[in-house]
C-alpha cells in the first residue's frame, strides 16, 4: 500500500512538473504594430521558427497592434513578468538612458550601412543596460529611413513653423520644437485619426508606416529626407528565458539571429516597395531641396551637441565607437 502511495505521489509530481513546464513554454508576446507591418510579419516567422525548432516545446503567441499590452507599457510588462517577451521601439527608452536613443538622433546614421555600424557599437551597451532590468535582448530590426509627410511641399524648415507635428519619442519631439513646430505624441495606430481630427498636420516616419496608415488620405507630399534609421527591439524576461532548458534556449537564440538577419533585409526591401505604394496612391514624392536639408541638418547638429553634453558615459562610448 505504501509502495502504491509512493508511486501515485511520484506520478502526480511528475504530472505536475510536466504541466508546469508546459505552462512555462507558452509565451505571450505583445507587439505594437499591425499584422501587415513587416516587423510583425518577421516576428510571426520568428515564433514559427521557435515552435518548429523545439518540436512545439515552446509556443509564442503574438498579440499584434497593442491588443494585449499598449506600446508604452510593453517593456515594463516583460520586466514584471506579465508577459514573457515583447517588442517595442528602442528609442522610446531614451529618457532612461541616452544610449537607447542614439539611433533616433537626426542625421547620425542615415543609411543601412551606418545603421548596422551603429547597432554593432550600441548592442553591447544595450545588453548591459537591459541586464540591470532582468531583460535579455533577442534581436533588433530597423525601420526604413525616416521621411517627411506634409499637406504641401516643404522647401525650407521655415515651412514647418507652427505645424502640429506627430512625435513618437523624445528626440523627434525636440526636433519638431527646434523646427518651430508643435509636437504631439501619437502612436502609429492612431495616425489617421490624429490627422482627421486636426491633432497633427505633419510627421516624420518611415514609408512603411505611411503606406500602412494610408497617408494619402490625409497628406499630399512625401519628402525622403532620410533623417535617421531607428530600430525596434525584442526582449525576453530573464527569468522566463532561464526557465528554459539549454536546447530550447539555443533554439530561441538561433531563431532570433535568423529573425534579425531576415528583418534587416525586409526593411531594405520595404523602403522602395512602400515608397512606390505612396506614389501609386497619388502622393507626390519630392526630393528634398538643398536648403531644406541644410536647415534640417543644422537642427541635427544642435541636437547632437546637446545630446553629447547630457548623455551618460555609456551613450558617449557608443558615439565614440561609431565614429571610429
Amino acid at each position: 500500500m505504501k509502495h502504491f502511495a509512493r508511486t501515485a505521489f511520484a506520478s502526480a509530481f511528475a504530472a505536475t512538473a510536466t504541466f508546469g513546464t508546459a505552462l512555462a513554454a507558452d509565451w505571450d508576446m505583445p507587439v505594437p504594430y499591425s499584422d501587415k507591418t513587416f516587423h510583425t510579419v518577421n516576428i510571426s516567422e520568428f515564433a514559427k521558427d521557435v515552435k518548429a525548432a523545439t518540436n512545439g516545446g515552446l509556443n509564442i503567441t503574438v498579440h499584434s497592434a497593442g491588443s494585449l499590452i499598449k506600446h508604452p507599457e510593453i517593456k515594463n510588462a516583460v520586466r514584471s513578468q506579465q508577459v514573457q517577451v515583447g517588442e517595442f521601439f528602442l528609442s522610446r527608452l531614451s529618457n532612461e538612458d541616452a544610449a537607447f536613443g542614439i539611433d533616433s538622433q537626426p542625421f547620425v546614421a542615415t543609411s543601412y550601412d551606418d545603421a548596422a555600424k551603429l547597432w554593432a557599437a550600441q548592442k553591447p551597451v544595450i545588453i548591459e543596460l537591459f541586464a540591470k532590468q532582468n531583460l535579455v535582448p533577442l534581436f533588433s530590426v530597423p525601420w526604413p529611413p525616416q521621411g517627411l509627410y506634409t499637406k504641401g511641399e516643404v522647401k525650407t524648415t521655415a515651412d514647418l513653423s507652427g505645424l502640429k507635428f506627430r512625435a513618437y519619442n523624445a528626440a523627434l519631439e525636440k526636433f519638431a520644437q527646434l523646427a518651430g513646430a508643435a509636437p504631439t505624441q501619437v502612436e502609429a495606430s492612431d495616425i489617421p485619426q490624429a490627422f482627421s481630427t486636426g491633432q497633427v498636420e505633419a510627421m516624420i516616419t518611415s514609408p512603411s508606416t505611411g503606406a500602412n496608415t494610408k497617408a494619402w488620405d490625409y497628406v499630399s507630399h512625401y519628402t525622403p529626407i532620410n533623417a535617421w534609421v531607428p530600430k525596434n527591439i525584442v526582449v525576453v524576461n530573464k527569468a522566463a528565458f532561464d526557465a528554459l532548458d539549454a536546447d530550447t534556449q539555443k533554439a530561441v537564440m538561433e531563431a532570433a539571429a535568423k529573425a534579425e538577419t531576415r528583418g534587416w533585409e525586409m526593411s531594405k526591401a520595404e523602403t522602395d516597395a512602400k515608397t512606390a505604394v505612396l506614389k501609386e496612391n497619388g502622393m507626390v514624392v519630392v526630393e528634398p531641396s538643398a536648403e531644406l536639408l541644410k536647415g534640417l541638418k543644422d537642427i541635427g547638429t544642435q541636437m547632437q551637441t546637446e545630446w553629447q553634453a547630457s548623455s551618460s558615459e555609456e551613450a558617449k562610448a557608443i558615439a565614440a565607437e561609431f565614429s571610429k
